[in-house]
């Protein structure tokens, strides 16, 4: 008698147990959902603190990189005018160095031998006439080698928010949209013109190689370009709701 006593009792504690661990994935099943666990959206007044700089890079007679029958100038300019356009719907400032297929240089001087560098300093100057800006080149890549590939952003040295919006771009492609990629994000040398002159944040996006025959073809469609526009977009906002420039 008295085991069977002890076998009641220990099946009652058994199903004690059982019920307390029931109403409790109960109970996280019902308040979970109502928790936020993401980075908390820019508000207006974060969004008119900040001007996105997005710089379309190189344009008119400096056609960039060629490969795999594409020109660097073209995606450039069509991957900055989706940012901007996704940024403006969001009530973000948004100016752009350029929005038509042109280098930026003076017509009235003696350009000759002169137009690139004069073409980059116009583009640091746009973006120094703004107030708390912030700086998004956007370029692609080439290499001898065919293999390389992969999205990459350089950042400037002089200003320690670049590195944090750095690592916000790379951190979001790779999630979203290129799962492989396994590059880092580099500070940019002396050899970069914008980055290295530049007083605020200020990165340069190597969207990918078009001497790779498989990223170049997905960069020529334009639903990828319009998701790594996107994917952009995203850091960027996350940039401004964490740094309140």
């Amino acid at each position: 008698m008295k085991d069977q006593r002890k076998r009641y009792a220990a099946g009652y504690a058994l199903e004690f147990a059982l019920f307390c661990i029931i109403s409790l994935l109960i109970s996280l099943i019902l308040i979970i959902p109502s928790l936020n666990f993401e980075l908390p959206l820019p508000t207006d007044t974060d969004m008119g603190k900040v001007t996105i700089v997005i710089d379309a890079g190189h344009g008119g007679e400096d056609g960039g990189c060629e490969g795999n029958g594409l020109v660097e100038k073209n995606l450039n300019l069509d991957i900055s005018m989706r940012l901007a356009s996704l940024l403006r719907e969001a009530g973000v400032n948004v100016v752009m160095t350029r929005e038509t297929d042109i280098l930026l240089y003076d017509k009235n001087s003696d350009y000759e031998g002169k137009k690139k560098v004069q073409d980059v300093r116009r583009r640091l100057e746009i973006a120094t006439e703004q107030e708390n800006a912030v700086l998004v080149s956007i370029h692609m890549n080439y290499f001898a080698e065919t293999k390389y590939s992969g999205l990459q952003v350089w950042y400037s040295k002089n200003d320690s928010k670049s590195r944090i919006l750095a690592n916000l771009i790379q951190t979001e492609v790779k999630t979203t949209l290129q799962p492989n990629n396994k590059r880092s994000i580099k500070e940019a040398t002396s050899g970069i013109f914008l980055l290295n002159n530049a007083t605020f944040p200020a990165v340069l996006v190597e969207c990918g190689f078009l001497s790779n025959t498989d990223e170049a073809r997905a960069l020529g469609d334009a639903e990828y370009r319009q998701a790594l526009a996107k994917s952009i977009f995203e850091a960027i906002m996350k940039y401004i709701s964490q740094n309140n420039t």
